[in-house]
């Protein structure tokens, strides 16, 4: 019962979505309680972070369609990913052309919802294009729509395959405006924003005897125009940036009799010119004043013994970013796992990682906040152990981790202060400490699946300091579902939330208020034929009222009826 990838992503129990707006206007996501800063968003493993701000990192250029499978990997991923993945990982994988086939969606729903999105497969080249709208769940003072949503995307992809040689490719364009209402300040209740994004990339793979090579090219644009009070740009300036992101890497692997070595290099250059993010420009043009650039170049070992029953991976990344004048720093990391029969599995890791501020927490230094340029990179150790079983109904895992932090980053505001600002900080140190657990029974009709996660954050940070992200996390997390295969074709899909999260925020009054627990029901029900889906969904069923951020209400049941049809070619 989801409408975006976004909404798929609630259901994980170690992932925070936290939403300001539905169908994936914008959302923050993070993991084991990081911000949206602090992971990797991948999509077909080509890192399509936006360095701009993390705000915007879930603007795909793909549809709920095109999607094959998305990976979670939980725990910090500089080993493999770089300077983003503080935390942790999410790769979208999308499907490849494999037979010559359309799909066709079509659906609506509350709010004025209205979805339409058509896929294309054929001879190793798949094309999509999506557009939705909805009038939005609230309405400003004045009485203007301040939640509504218009936006489409499209999304090409192909692939070539001869001998050792294998190549794909994909470029995608994302587009959406939506009202903002009171994302950024309570005081304002009709802000906007639109975003366009563009994603390209190149990849190949090719074997040469015992040597395999994975090269990668690619590159991202995305504009960015940010409206405090909408429409109204002589009465307060538009936000406007623009980032483009270049990047080449090259990956290999070969085996031998000690086992499996992997190395490799990246390079990344990341630009933005803006109104009020970076430095003069040398050369101004239009809304453009002021930029910056810098690039990361990062080197990787790994090596991989894989026994019958035991598995040893270890390795480092060594990096280094331009903007600090950092010097080359090494991050090491190994996994270890051992298999216990035919069923059980333990293991246990340590990893290190690092991430590299956002041009947002290093320049922004309007509308009561205060940036601090001179920001120093997070680093972060993490240890984790944990057991897993798998039989043939029954799948279940258990971990426990803790994780060690240095200079997080974050923006707090001292509320000693008689005009307060949020501001850009470092944090001293941050550890987490947790457990997370995963059940999924499958018998007969029924799929069962039960999780749970509790996180404990220490921090050194005076109580006087509220906080927007890093010192908001949810301390409990519980999700369970059932999918119930009512008769032959109808199946009706259960799923439910539990959140409590940590922390507070001020109200447009000045009243400090806590994060209140909330409980969310979703029900789906389906028809599912071979050459059709009918279906209606509920979101939020028991209309519960909650906020994932401060003054930024969520909407209350939201419901939505389709279908989709699929043609062979």
């Amino acid at each position: 019962p989801v409408q975006s990838i976004n909404d798929l992503l609630k259901y994980a129990v170690g992932v925070d979505v936290r939403q300001r707006g539905p169908i994936g206007a914008q959302t923050d996501i993070g993991i084991r309680g990081s911000t949206s800063e602090q992971i990797t968003i991948l999509l077909n493993g080509i890192n399509i972070c936006d360095p701009q701000t993390g705000h915007n990192a879930f603007d795909l250029p793909c549809d709920i369609m095109d999607i094959e499978r998305i990976e979670i990997l939980e725990g910090p991923a500089g080993r493999v990913y770089g300077t983003s993945s503080l935390v942790g990982a999410i790769n979208i994988v999308t499907r490849t052309a494999s037979s010559n086939k359309a799909d066709v969606r079509l659906e609506g729903g509350s709010f004025g919802y209205l979805s339409a999105a058509g896929r294309l497969a054929m001879g190793g080249h798949s094309l999509s294009a999506n557009y939705t709208r909805s009038d939005g769940y609230s309405r400003a003072k004045s009485g203007a729509l301040n939640s509504d949503y218009s936006g489409g995307k499209v999304f090409y992809q192909g692939e070539y395959g001869h001998e050792n040689l294998r190549l794909k490719w994909h470029a995608g364009l994302s587009t959406k405006g939506f009202g903002s209402n009171t994302f950024y300040s309570a005081k304002y209740d009709e802000q906007f924003e639109k975003t366009v994004k563009l994603n390209t990339a190149v990849q190949a793979e090719v074997a040469a005897g015992s040597l395999h090579f994975r090269p990668a090219i690619y590159w991202s644009r995305s504009h960015d125009r940010f409206e405090l009070i909408r429409g109204l740009e002589d009465k307060v300036p538009f936000n406007r940036h623009r980032t483009d992101v270049f990047g080449v890497n090259l990956n290999s692997y070969f085996d031998w009799a000690a086992g499996r070595t992997a190395l490799g290099a990246e390079f990344r250059n990341e630009d933005i010119v803006s109104t009020n993010l970076g430095e003069p420009l040398n050369d101004p043009f239009s809304h453009y004043k002021v930029g910056l650039n810098r690039s990361n170049l990062s080197f990787h070992l790994e090596h991989n013994i894989l026994l019958k029953r035991f598995t040893l991976s270890a390795g480092f990344i060594a990096v280094k970013n331009t903007q600090s004048e950092m010097p080359f720093k090494l991050y090491p990391g190994i996994d270890m796992s051992y298999r216990i029969g035919a069923d059980w599995k333990i293991y246990a890791s340590y990893n290190s990682s690092l991430r590299m501020p956002s041009f947002t927490e290093l320049y922004y230094s309007v509308g009561g906040h205060k940036a601090d340029k001179h920001l120093k990179p997070e680093e972060l150790h993490a240890f984790e152990a944990g057991v897993k079983y798998q039989s043939r109904v029954l799948t279940a895992s258990a971990s426990v981790f803790h994780h060690r932090a240095r200079n997080m980053i974050d923006w707090v505001m001292d509320t000693r202060d008689e005009e307060p600002v949020w501001q850009s900080v470092n944090h001293t140190k941050m550890n987490t400490t947790g457990f997370e657990t995963n059940a999924t029974l499958t018998a007969n009709r029924y799929t069962l699946n039960v999780a749970y996660c509790y996180l404990h954050q220490d921090k050194d940070v005076e109580d006087y300091l509220q906080s927007q992200y890093s010192l908001e996390y949810l301390r409990h997390k519980l999700t369970a579902s059932v999918l119930m295969h009512i008769m032959s074709r109808l199946d009706l899909n259960v799923k439910y939330r539990f959140q409590d999260r940590m922390g507070s925020y001020t109200t447009i009054d000045g009243e400090v208020r806590n994060y209140h627990p909330y409980s969310v029901v979703d029900a789906r029900l389906s028809w599912n034929a071979d050459t059709y889906n009918i279906y209606i969904e509920a979101d939020n069923l028991l209309s519960h009222r909650y906020v994932d951020y401060g003054n930024v209400p969520q909407p209350g049941c939201w419901f939505v009826a389709g279908m989709k049809v699929h043609f062979s070619l």
